[in-house]
């Protein structure tokens, strides 16, 4: 790995990351919706991968910046996996699978979506 291309991994994970903590600092879910705002950046790190997979006209220091980099670090699959943790030794085994089919099926249309939205107008 060259120079440029750990320097194009650290912009991305900086920028995800600035994001992310951006998000969850300043975006409160109501307590009227199951997901937290860990579900919520999930949600969006899966619609912008749907996009950029749809537009797939990335070189290698473009896939390290926005793939590797900005989406690795926006995304939050540790916390969402601590989420579901704790809701494990609660036991709260209804709440644990609901959160974890609501999320893994949600991410999934929304990355669709971003797929499908940028191949009808791209």
């Amino acid at each position: 790995m060259t120079l440029i291309s750990i320097g194009y991994l650290f912009i991305g994970s900086f920028f995800g990351l600035a994001l992310r903590i951006f998000l969850n600092k300043n975006i409160l879910i109501k307590k009227r919706f199951y997901f937290s705002n860990t579900s919520f950046v999930n949600f969006l790190s899966s619609l912008f991968l749907g996009i950029l997979e749809a537009s797939n006209s990335l070189n290698n220091n473009l896939f390290l910046l926005l793939y590797i980099g900005f989406l690795g670090c926006f995304s939050t699959f540790s916390s969402f996996i601590y989420e579901l943790y704790l809701l494990l030794r609660k036991e709260r085994y209804i709440s644990f699978l609901r959160l974890y089919l609501d999320v893994i099926v949600i991410s999934l249309l929304f990355f669709y979506l971003g797929y499908y939205l940028t191949k009808v107008f791209y």
